[in-house]
């Protein structure tokens, strides 16, 4: 049910694209109605059809990236201009149509009364999804569950989502942390090491309006092992951890270097900040 268009302001909604000119529009229409005020950027990953222009025909602020950098340099790009731009809140969608703009109050009323820093969508809580998931995929969904779980100690079902709303604390960690290359997986346990709250809540997706999947079955294999070293590796790094009250009263700057002390990590540490995977 449909709880009505947001009206807070200070909210940057991030759409990151590439090669989206089928799908862009629809996505920032559906987006407007949910959150006429907020501000819509899209990060065009140097696209080579005609998604910048359909997006600023449908009203959004687009940043153009004069290389393709791939879907975490978007997204990383997105987080930076948010943060330069002093956003309180950022929600992100992709931008092909995948994730249903009605969705996003669940996640903002959620973010806004504080249950998390970091409010995920996921496939596989409660609510079903007419997303037709290749087998192989399924695996790397579910062998990347796991692995952030374990890691964390903190149960997750859908790591590969990229359905979120996020604070401007959790918008500073990964705006600086953030991996380059497919980012959702290693970006959790990111927050997590940074002392940071994760929810996640059921949502229902969509196969994409327009266009295609850049992973198909065999490049789902790579994915899938490449991004399993990634967390793995991740999980060792150290990841300053946000230093919460030092921003009281101050929402003019939430870079790390300026919020953020040192700790070092240990693997699957047991912390207070531990995601809540809702179930029904």
């Amino acid at each position: 049910m449909s709880q009505g268009p947001i009206r807070a302001k200070n909210i940057m909604v991030l759409l990151p694209a590439y090669n989206e000119e089928g799908a862009i529009g629809q996505v920032i229409e559906g987006v407007r109605r949910q959150l006429p005020q907020a501000t819509i950027v899209v990060i065009d990953d140097c696209s080579t059809d005609n998604t910048v222009q359909a997006a600023r025909n449908a009203g959004a602020t687009v940043v153009c990236i004069p290389c393709n950098l791939g879907i975490g340099g978007a997204v990383q790009t997105g987080f930076k201009f948010a943060r330069e731009h002093n956003y309180d809140i950022v929600i992100r969608l992709d931008g092909d149509g995948q994730h249903d703009p009605n969705e996003i109050p669940t996640l903002y009323a959620a973010l806004t009364s504080g249950r998390a820093d970091a409010v995920f969508g996921s496939r596989f809580i409660g609510k079903s999804s007419d997303m037709k998931i290749p087998i192989s995929r399924q695996l790397g969904i579910k062998t990347f569950a796991f692995l952030v779980t374990l890691l964390t100690r903190q149960r997750a079902t859908d790591t590969t989502s990229g359905f979120m709303c996020l604070n401007r604390y959790a918008v500073g960690v990964l705006a600086d942390y953030l991996p380059q290359d497919y980012p959702e997986v290693e970006g959790r346990i990111i927050l997590h090491k940074a002392g940071l709250s994760t929810l996640e809540l059921p949502a229902f997706m969509r196969s994409r309006i327009a266009g295609m999947s850049s992973i198909n079955s065999w490049r789902s294999i790579y994915y899938a092992a490449k991004v399993s070293v990634a967390a793995l590796i991740g999980a060792l790094k150290v990841v300053p951890v946000v230093q919460k009250e030092l921003e009281h009263g101050n929402h003019s700057n939430y870079s790390a270097n300026s919020r953020y002390s040192g700790q070092s990590y240990s693997i699957g540490s047991d912390r207070s900040t531990d995601t809540e995977a809702q179930t029904t």
